[in-house]
């Protein structure tokens, strides 16, 4: 598979709505990379101005509705929280802009769906920004996969742990932000499941929740129809190594701490020798890489790439309906407006 470089000649111009951490991590990363980042919006004037400056950005608007309406702008990056996607990426479509959405790309299925039908419509890009999908070593363990090498995959191990923060008013802890593990971590192990074996027939999930009455920590097999599983899990007030494997018949894949990061892989023999050790240091955190997809889509004139297409990030939201139901999580989003209508 041919993998972009992850630079950009420029001539797409970036908007970013929202000027949180992870605005800065992707607009780093763009600015390092060739990337034209012409404007950042935010509900806060205050706030657009800070972040323009830091980032040297040309244009600074007081709200997300002029960021949007910007016509110096072909692409928004929505970077605030989950539970405000939705809203946000149907705001910007619906000005024209094609969007790449953080991940989790919604809090639900139906969300995804909206999102993807109204890009469709307008004949937009709407890519959802799961960064490690795009990464340099990411692609080789695909190829590998594909090659045969480590013979059918028979198994996928990966989970997401990190000792976040426990204040109760903290948006992770909090149900009203779409506060919780699954969202916010869990999106990685199980986008990696869904890359290697697909959609699973069935899904079996448990977790623990915090006093708040959100996911502390949430753990889920994943059935194939072939008999493959996948393991996969996540907690937000406990750290761990972090690391993937790919289990396959005739060796596996194992991916270093931490995983979803543009770190090294080996693939041993089922024996357990060393048959490729894999290492490419990438410019920056790496985030340039789905950026430059999203821009070759543009440019391409095409909805779907075949790393992240959209009905997947719908798929996966899906998944993740279904975990939160085993659990009994639910959000207030999960109610189905009255009158529900993109347009």
């Amino acid at each position: 598979m041919t993998l972009s470089n992850g630079t950009s000649d420029g001539t797409i111009r970036w908007g970013i709505l929202g000027t949180g951490f992870i605005a800065g991590l992707q607009t780093q990363d763009l600015k390092e990379n060739g990337f034209t980042v012409q404007a950042v919006g935010s509900r806060s004037e205050e706030s657009s101005r800070s972040f323009a400056e830091k980032f040297g950005i040309a244009t600074a608007h007081g709200s997300y509705e002029e960021l949007v309406a910007d016509p110096m702008v072909d692409v928004v990056y929505i970077a605030t929280p989950h539970p405000f996607h939705h809203a946000n990426a149907l705001l910007a479509l619906n000005a024209g802009k094609h969007v790449l959405v953080e991940k989790s790309f919604t809090m639900n299925a139906r969300e995804a769906q909206d999102i993807v039908d109204l890009a469709e419509s307008k004949g937009l890009v709407a890519l959802e920004a799961m960064w490690t999908r795009f990464l340099p070593h990411m692609i080789r363990v695909r190829d590998i996969i594909a090659a045969g090498t480590i013979g059918e995959v028979r198994k996928v191990v990966a989970g997401h742990n990190q000792s976040l923060p426990k204040d109760p008013a903290h948006r992770l802890n909090d149900p009203a932000l779409g506060g919780g593990a699954l969202l916010d971590l869990g999106i990685y192990p199980i986008s990696f499941a869904f890359d290697i074996l697909g959609t699973p027939a069935s899904i079996k999930a448990s977790a623990s929740m915090t006093a708040t009455g959100v996911d502390r920590q949430t753990a889920a097999i994943f059935e194939y129809a072939n008999g493959a599983q996948a393991i996969v899990d996540c907690e937000l007030d406990a750290a761990s190594a972090n690391r993937a494997m790919v289990i396959g018949t005739e060796g596996w894949i194992d991916i270093e701490h931490t995983w979803y990061n543009p770190v090294p892989f080996t693939v041993h023999a089922v024996d357990g020798s060393v048959v490729e050790r894999y290492e490419q240091p990438v410019n920056g955190r790496g985030m340039q890489f789905q950026a430059a997809e999203l821009e070759r889509l543009v440019r391409a004139g095409s909805a779907a790439g075949t790393i992240l297409p959209p009905s997947e990030s719908v798929a996966i939201m899906a998944a993740m309906d279904e975990i939160r139901r085993q659990i009994g999580l639910s959000y207030e989003s999960d109610a189905v407006p009255e009158g529900n209508d993109n347009d």
